[in-house]
């Protein structure tokens, strides 16, 4: 496409929060085709730079397009039943060593084709990217066979065919011992490394391999086993780590380059510092510390002070997290965690996409892609502030306004 005939797109007047502060004046942005081409004070703004361009924004608060960096969206079935017992007193580990918690949603989803997976998905997708979401990271691990965890990444892919949104895939295979292994973790951790991982590879339907280091999980040897793996295959490492206990799971994933560890609500000092040097993202997922009434609190103020990126995410699934609404996150990440609203945003955007390994998304700034957001705000801390829909006035995704009221 000639330069002349890409797209141009203008918005004026705006407050803007760029990724990781709040610009201290009114900007201009300009948009051509699908990067970012310009960004000006408005006290600097060239009205010539106007000719031709379509001025398809005028005031209101503009952030970079909100990335979702952990999400369990395909599933089937739901856990309601498993709500309600927790509420009458049964503890998340109970009901998971009883035969619930994943294996009921692993039970649901092996039956599931992947059109009946596209179409339960798909709403939950909606409502993501209605509330900004332009970049959102799926994971496997309620099919816990070859098969049903080749189905859940290709549905997953799929959704990213279906809507206009950037979806980033991660097998989880070891998300937990399927009741055909019952006592025979290491036969199963087998499977996934000399089997699972390899398909995957193969037909390339995954960014990243993840694991869940518990007590309830796998041990770190098992998690340590599967990051070699990985990375021999040439797929970037994740973690569910400390989120239940303290096993040393968010160093080991550290210690072999990993984009994220994710919930670390028992993550000490020796974890942060690990993760420190290796440029590793804590993910924060205040849902599942909501919904599960949890009193540990990640350590937020080692994480300031070692200066670990701190990510956001809404951890959508069917158990711990069935909340769609990063926004929502944001709100609870300061309450709950005590975050400010700033880091919240940050953890939302830029962080959220380094915790994928996409850092120049999440970011306004010149040549960067345009995945936007125009709010109906005043500033950018009502995002965390208020729990309310309907803000998002434009979501622009690749240069493109794919929603506008």
């Amino acid at each position: 496409m000639s330069q002349s005939s890409r797209k141009r797109l203008l918005w004026r007047d705006l407050t803007l929060f760029d990724g990781l502060q709040v610009l201290p004046e009114p900007m201009a942005v300009l948009v051509e085709g699908d990067h970012i081409a310009g960004l000006w004070p408005e006290r600097e703004f060239d009205p010539a730079l106007a000719i031709g361009a379509d001025k398809v924004g005028c005031g209101g608060v503009m952030t970079p397009g909100l990335v979702d960096c952990h999400t369990h969206l395909v599933y089937a079935g739901d856990r309601a039943g498993e709500f309600e017992q927790r509420l009458e007193g049964v503890s998340y580990e109970e009901i998971a060593r009883a035969g619930g918690g994943i294996l009921s949603s692993v039970r649901a989803t092996r039956t599931a084709s992947e059109d009946q997976l596209i179409a339960a998905s798909l709403p939950r997708l909606d409502v993501l990217l209605a509330d900004g979401v332009t970049t959102v990271e799926i994971k496997s691990g309620y099919g816990l066979t070859v098969a049903d965890e080749l189905k859940m990444l290709r549905v997953a892919r799929r959704l990213g065919e279906l809507r206009p949104v950037r979806v980033m895939t991660t097998l989880l295979g070891a998300h937990a011992l399927p009741p055909e292994y019952a006592g025979r973790a290491d036969d199963y951790v087998r499977l996934v490394c000399e089997q699972m991982i390899p398909a995957v590879a193969r037909e390339g339907l995954a960014d990243a391999v993840d694991v869940f280091c518990e007590g309830i999980g796998f041990s770190p040897a098992h998690c340590e086993r599967i990051f070699q793996v990985a990375r021999e295959h040439g797929l970037a490492i994740k973690a569910h780590a400390e989120q239940l206990s303290n096993l040393g799971g968010s160093a080991l994933a550290a210690r072999y380059g990993a984009l994220s560890a994710d919930h670390v609500e028992y993550l000490d000092e020796a974890g942060v510092r690990a993760m420190a040097e290796a440029g590793t993202v804590a993910v924060l997922l205040p849902g599942a510390f909501q919904v599960l009434r949890e009193t540990q609190l990640p350590p937020i103020e080692l994480l300031r002070q070692y200066q670990v990126p701190m990510a956001v995410a809404s951890d959508a699934n069917p158990g711990t997290s069935p909340i769609c609404l990063p926004t929502l996150m944001a709100h609870l990440a300061c309450t709950l965690f005590r975050l400010t609203p700033r880091e919240a945003l940050a953890g939302m955007t830029a962080h959220a996409a380094r915790a994928l390994g996409l850092p120049e998304l999440g970011r306004i700034a010149v040549g960067a892609p345009a995945d936007l957001c125009l709010w109906d705000i005043r500033q950018p801390a009502e995002l965390a502030y208020a729990v309310q829909a309907g803000r998002l006035r434009q979501r622009i995704f690749c240069g493109e306004i794919t929603h506008a009221r």
